[in-house]
């Protein structure tokens, strides 16, 4: 069931947004050459306690830490690691959540470790770009469909592909709530796009091919050919008209 958020239920989801984009500036600055992704997370970690919200992540389903660092073809759901040393022309993918009075935020970004290829940059600008032009679909009148196709379309127009066994997702008062929102699919279908929806729209992309195993651990998903990929995501919500991105507060880059 679909649960469209009332005015006051979205100021709710503020805060806990807010600091999704904020640890997702904030965190820039210790991406460089010989850093483990456990550093990060501590870093993540301590930065959430200093804003007194939770992290989403940690213990969920039994995850064990406060954030998700997939670097190079690591799609999602990577688990931070003391071995795991982050190098000059990797790329990184890091996913937050956070959880503040019983209303969760969630986003992701893709960096560069010190300096990276073209296609490697063409990866990242093209996967964040299709969430825009996921997102200039996102109003009343359209269907759930249009925002997949949009994000599919500008993705495969630049030679990638979509990630397709994982999607975004509504959001509230869970960490994922319906609908599921594919980063592929046909225009004019699913359901009707209403004011008060709150979505985490997603794009994963991949350099090559869109298919991928689940690595032993469980958790870190890799594509199947080794090659790189990206991940952009934010909350946003439909509030009078307009989309609002709730991750991207005044003042922070997107």
């Amino acid at each position: 069931m679909v649960k469209l958020k009332s005015e006051a239920e979205i100021d709710a989801m503020r805060y806990p947004n807010r600091v999704v984009g904020e640890v997702l500036e904030y965190i820039k600055d210790y991406i460089k050459d010989g850093v483990t992704t456990y550093d990060l997370d501590r870093i993540i970690e301590e930065f959430f306690e200093k804003k007194h919200v939770i992290p989403a992540f940690k213990g969920y389903q039994g995850y064990p830490a406060a954030s998700c660092i997939s670097p190079n073809e690591v799609v999602v759901h990577g688990i931070p690691s003391k071995k795991i040393v982050l190098k000059n022309g990797d790329i990184v993918s890091i996913d937050v959540g956070t959880i503040y009075n019983g209303w969760y935020g969630d986003g992701a970004r893709t960096y560069a470790v010190g300096q990276i290829d073209e296609k490697k940059q063409k990866l990242i600008d093209v996967t964040r770009d299709s969430f825009f032009a996921g997102i200039g679909q996102f109003r009343t009148g359209k269907k759930l469909g249009d925002i997949s196709y949009a994000i599919q379309t500008l993705v495969e127009s630049n030679g990638f592909s979509v990630i397709r066994d994982y999607v975004g997702h509504g959001i509230g008062q869970a960490l994922h709530e319906d609908p599921q929102v594919p980063n592929f699919g046909k225009p004019s279908r699913g359901i009707p796009l209403m004011e008060g929806l709150v979505l985490a729209i997603e794009p994963m992309v991949s350099m090559g091919d869109w298919k991928v195993r689940v690595l032993e651990d469980g958790w870190g998903v890799v594509t199947i050919d080794g090659l790189p990929s990206a991940h952009y995501e934010n909350t946003v919500v439909l509030h009078k008209g307009e989309v609002e991105i709730l991750t991207i507060p005044e003042g922070i880059n997107a």
